[in-house]
């Protein structure tokens, strides 16, 4: 039960994890349905949803299948990584996609360039916006996160190298089934890291009030743990 629960887990933590896996969630709807691409993951989402030959707005019920059987890959592969956070993010995902999907043609009412632009703006900042509110309140990882994790820990790889390769393989895998690679794609290159990492200190410092000096200290001391542990590995 230790492994499981988190030790951060609090109403206060559930409650902003699920309103950041809402606005990720709408936020991956919105960007699908710009024609102007996708991150990675929901690259990735679209890929699958076009092979099979489904329309947008089963984007959700696709994203579903995909998380639990990455779920039942990382159990085999490394389950002291699924918790609580694990299962919080990926349940209600799908159907919070479906909302975005619904949400969408209701906001964004014609096909304009520029009401695309505005939509795909609108995407990447929900996205962000939610990556920071559920990083922030620290009560575990997605499966995707889970994996590349995974791939760090069975190579001896460092968490960055891990994470771009695995983005670049669900890119080139989403746009070869048919997934949409486009401006989004990569403003979401390269603007994630450098945001999400500002909005995860912001939020721990309104949210949960934390020093962000301590969350800069906390990023420094992993970053050169992770670089001692690759030197000895290497």
């Amino acid at each position: 039960m230790k492994k499981l629960i988190n030790e951060n887990l609090s109403v206060k933590s559930v409650l902003v994890s699920l309103i950041g896996i809402f606005f990720i969630s709408v936020g991956v709807a919105f960007n699908s349905n710009t024609a102007l691409g996708n991150d990675p993951i929901g690259i990735f989402y679209d890929g699958i949803r076009a092979i099979l030959g489904l329309d947008l707005s089963q984007l959700g019920f696709i994203s579903n299948f995909i998380n639990i059987g990455l779920l039942l890959v990382l159990f085999v592969l490394n389950r002291k990584l699924i918790n609580i956070g694990t299962f919080l993010y990926m349940i209600p995902y799908g159907f919070f996609v479906s909302i975005g999907s619904k949400l969408h043609p209701m906001i964004f009412t014609n096909d304009a360039l520029v009401t695309r632009l505005l939509c795909g703006a609108s995407g990447i900042t929900l996205i962000y916006v939610g990556l920071g509110m559920f990083i922030a309140s620290n009560i575990g990882v997605d499966a995707f996160s889970g994996f590349f994790l995974t791939i760090a820990e069975k190579t001896g790889w460092s968490i960055q190298r891990s994470k771009i390769t695995m983005d670049v393989c669900l890119t080139i895998i989403g746009f070869a089934l048919g997934g949409t690679f486009g401006l989004i794609t990569v403003v979401c290159a390269a603007t994630c890291g450098p945001a999400v990492q500002f909005l995860t200190a912001f939020f721990k410092k309104v949210i949960y009030d934390v020093n962000p000096i301590a969350v800069v200290e906390e990023a420094v001391e992993g970053l050169v743990e992770e670089t001692q542990n690759k030197v000895e590995f290497d």
